[in-house]
């Protein structure tokens, strides 16, 4: 298992890693198989979606928000539960099939920590399955 450190600079943002992820892959030498990758927090997510055109990753932070605003009535005292929220709709994992020692990804599609509880380091933990 590999731990990828990430330290994000905002209190919602989607910070792009599939670089550090394609890195790990390759240190693996592992040519088929599966990477899992996993965030142990409960206030940011994974996501795979679009990497070409930023627009993509603001649409999707301003319709969480309108979905699970900030400044919501929560029961939660830290005044984080929509944080907790948005984790819980992305999901805290993900599997990428490996094929010839390359995730297999689309043309557009990008692996991202998404941060709803910023800013903070974070961990992503990946696991190369052969």
């Amino acid at each position: 298992m590999e731990k990828i450190i990430v330290k994000t600079t905002r209190r919602q943002e989607f910070i792009e890693i599939t670089h550090l992820v394609e890195d790990t892959v390759r240190k693996s030498g592992v040519k088929s198989g599966v990477c899992c990758i996993y965030v142990p927090h409960t206030t940011c997510g994974l996501t795979i979606n679009e990497n070409a055109d930023p627009s993509v990753k603001a649409d999707i932070l301003s319709q969480l928000e309108k979905l699970v605003p900030e400044g919501g009535r929560y029961s939660h005292s830290e005044g984080n539960s929509d944080a907790h929220i948005k984790s819980s709709i992305l999901g805290h994992s993900l599997s990428v099939i490996i094929e010839d020692g390359t995730l297999q990804l689309g043309t557009w599609q990008g692996i991202f920590l998404c941060e709803f509880d910023g800013p903070r380091t974070r961990y992503v933990w990946v696991k190369i399955l052969s």
